[in-house]
């Protein structure tokens, strides 16, 4: 089967239906209604409209978009988007990326815990990065960063962990100067991670005392305080993972890196290499091996499995910023650091709101989705509107 050709959402429509017979009950209404989703991407199940070419009249057809956050086809204009706002917020000043992970103990709370677990992942490893720059012994300063959530590794198991791109220096408490980090060094990397860890896992432990933790299956005997407690003891003496990479060479090269990151899902289509006998096989890195390119094959219900692993609670902001590109104060403080940099303010972002959706994804990213792909000349024009056809409902929790 020639490279592109398999999608995700080829595995839920030929192995969905058997999948939630079998596993109905486990199923949340979030992971029920991004199955029904992705399966529906781009059918003739959302609608969608008839397009002819004004020059030649080819004529196709083109299927509305489900625009779930969790579906691979349906990130590549809401990436643009976030890009372009984020454009305007570069600082001429070096970046890092900064990577916060939590060990195998955490990440099998965080299975029945999404929500609760995230959260603390974000609030622990902010209050870390602010509390030790904010420290005249490494900075004094208020950094600002924001913070993507992942939580799949490449074989798509569960693994929490939080991307940061932080700017190489902060603001003066006071907002009179601009303090600059050591070249090519952030804030050291040990004192993070320890920190880190002591306020994640305080901040567990207080989740556990206010009966917000669900455990069960083979995790509900961490229910009882005890063997909660002994559950975490290897992760308060083993030495917790971050890692600061060093500075990126310039702005551009930051919004180029952090495009990988911020609407990533679990795996993209183009790792997927064939669907065969209820089997699915796909690319995947080796790091703890070079790097080295693999391949794995899955059960298609262990890929669905794997897959949904990874669908967060609805409503859940994946991607949060802090100190002086917090929400409430980004503006002004922006403004603050542009003029103790000597950069010039930027022009604001363009409002889209009102325009046609194709317009607005060629300008993002120079790739026209009106012009004709038979004589390349010609653009298309719609020329019928198409109707959602009945079919399962998006929420069905039967």
């Amino acid at each position: 089967m020639p490279r592109g050709a398999v999608e995700v959402a080829d595995v839920f429509r030929r192995y969905g239906d058997a999948y939630r017979q079998q596993h109905g009950s486990s199923l949340s209404t979030a992971q029920r209604r991004v199955m029904t989703a992705i399966e529906q991407c781009r059918t003739a199940a959302l609608g969608g409209h008839v397009e002819q070419c004004d020059t030649c009249g080819h004529q196709r057809i083109a299927y509305n978009s489900c625009r779930n956050r969790h579906c691979p086809k349906c990130q590549s204009l809401a990436r643009a988007e976030w890009l372009e706002h984020r454009r305007s917020e570069l600082l001429a000043v070096p970046y890092f990326h900064v990577v916060f992970t939590v060990p195998q103990q955490i990440a099998a709370i965080a299975h029945y815990n999404k929500g609760p677990v995230y959260d603390i992942l974000f609030h622990a490893a902010a209050e870390t990065l602010q509390t030790i720059a904010a420290d005249p012994k490494h900075l004094g300063a208020e950094l600002g960063f924001f913070a993507v959530l992942h939580t799949w590794g490449q074989t798509l198991l569960h693994h929490p962990h939080l991307h940061c791109v932080v700017a190489g220096g902060g603001l003066a408490a006071d907002g009179s100067r601009w303090i600059t980090c050591r070249p090519n060094f952030f804030l050291p990397v040990r004192v993070l991670a320890r920190l880190f860890r002591r306020l994640f896992l305080a901040s567990l432990q207080k989740a556990f005392d206010a009966n917000k933790l669900t455990f069960c299956g083979r995790w509900e005997p961490l229910r009882d305080r005890r063997a909660f407690q002994r559950h975490l003891a290897p992760a308060r003496k083993a030495e917790w993972w971050v890692y600061a990479k060093p500075p990126f060479a310039g702005p551009e090269q930051v919004l180029a890196y952090v495009a990988r990151y911020t609407h990533r899902v679990a795996i993209s289509n183009n790792r997927l290499l064939d669907i065969e006998d209820g089997r699915v096989r796909f690319r995947w890195k080796d790091y703890r091996n070079g790097g080295r390119q693999k391949i794995m094959t899955l059960a298609a219900s262990e890929f669905i499995r794997r897959f949904l692993i990874h669908v967060l609670p609805e409503g859940f902001q994946r991607t949060r910023y802090y100190g002086f590109l917090a929400n409430r104060y980004r503006e002004q403080k922006l403004a603050r650091c542009r003029q103790l940099l000597a950069m010039p303010q930027p022009e604001p972002p363009h409002d889209h709101s009102a325009r046609d959706y194709r317009d607005e994804y060629q300008e993002l990213t120079g790739a026209s989705l009106t012009e004709c792909p038979a004589c390349q000349r010609g653009h298309m024009v719609i020329i019928e509107v198409l109707r959602p056809k009945p079919c399962r409902p998006i929420d069905d929790t039967s």
